[in-house]
């Protein structure tokens, strides 16, 4: 019996081009050894998108969308929006509750390719610790966000992960009950972020986290590529669908030409405004000027908690 590999993605409609690309790219690289079950985690989508995604369902590759809005109910009013971050980007955080069936999984954001065999990522042994993760590298190299983790959260900014990508040992999510926690910390505290789930898990999961090479969430940044270039990951506010000059976009756009959503993606390039282009620029301004006002304020996790909850 081939082993199963479980991979989840959360999207809300507005996104649903992209995951398609993503998953596509996912399904044309993986090692046809294992079956895979990709969960689409979502509050309510478009039927005739799903019905696009669930096209690129083959022999070894099935695709679910499970609705988790009961999951969220009591706890939907705590989830901040937050610049580019949708509460879809919290989703993840009750995969390990949700699905107690499994003891490891993948996850991915949808602004992404895979570009390697991703059943190489599942098979990563990550002993005791909670994550498999990449160090965020647009972290590592901008001084206001280096001062963010280190002073906001009391992490090491050099190993701040990306939580875009994620092999999650779920065995030790539950054990160290990272949910019940950030729930409480959700509850009791308002914490000012600028990467919401990406800063509780980097918080909570401290110390129990295996690093990974950035090949398996290059970020798109002039840096060199640490071993085989298995996942490029649009994490930066240029995303290929609208700038032309993004490192590493023709990935993407190889695997959307292959895409039933390819002309509405080619639309949303086209309808993409200079008044657009320059509010994400200021934006991107915005968030740096964030980052030190949260490094001076009181109101951070390393103030209020110390290491307490972790």
């Amino acid at each position: 019996m081939k082993r199963e590999i479980p991979i989840f993605f959360s999207t809300d409609d507005n996104y649903i081009p992209y995951l398609d690309v993503a998953i596509r790219s996912l399904i044309a690289n993986a090692s046809k050894d294992h079956e895979y079950r990709i969960i689409v985690l979502n509050t309510g989508l478009n039927p005739n998108s799903i019905s696009k995604i669930k096209l690129n369902e083959v022999p070894g590759f099935n695709i679910e969308f499970i609705d988790i809005s009961s999951t969220l109910n009591t706890i939907k009013s705590k989830l901040k929006n937050v610049y580019h971050f949708s509460i879809v980007t919290y989703y993840r955080l009750f995969i390990a509750s949700m699905f107690k069936q499994y003891e490891k999984v993948i996850y991915l954001d949808c602004d992404l390719v895979v570009l390697g065999d991703i059943s190489k990522l599942y098979s990563i042994d990550l002993k005791d610790n909670i994550l498999g993760a990449v160090p965020d590298q647009f972290v590592q190299r901008t001084n206001a966000f280096r001062a963010y983790a280190t002073t906001a959260l009391g992490v090491d900014p050099d190993v701040y992960v990306n939580a875009g990508v994620l092999l999650i040992n779920l065995n030790e999510f539950r054990k160290c009950k990272i949910e019940e926690k950030f729930i409480h910390l959700i509850s009791q505290y308002d914490f000012d972020l600028l990467d919401p789930d990406q800063a509780y898990l980097n918080y909570l999961c401290f110390g129990k986290i295996h690093l990974l090479p950035n090949g398996w969430n290059k970020e798109p940044l002039p840096l060199s590529c640490e071993g085989d270039k298995h996942l490029v990951h649009y994490a930066l506010y240029k995303k290929p669908w609208q700038y032309d000059d993004v490192i590493d976009g023709e990935y993407f756009w190889f695997y959307a030409k292959l895409s039933p959503f390819y002309n509405e993606i080619c639309q949303r390039k086209q309808s993409f405004s200079e008044a657009e282009r320059i509010k994400k620029e200021s934006t991107a301004i915005e968030i740096l000027e964030h980052a030190a006002r949260i490094v001076s304020s009181e109101e951070t996790f390393s103030k209020k908690l110390c290491c307490a909850w972790r």
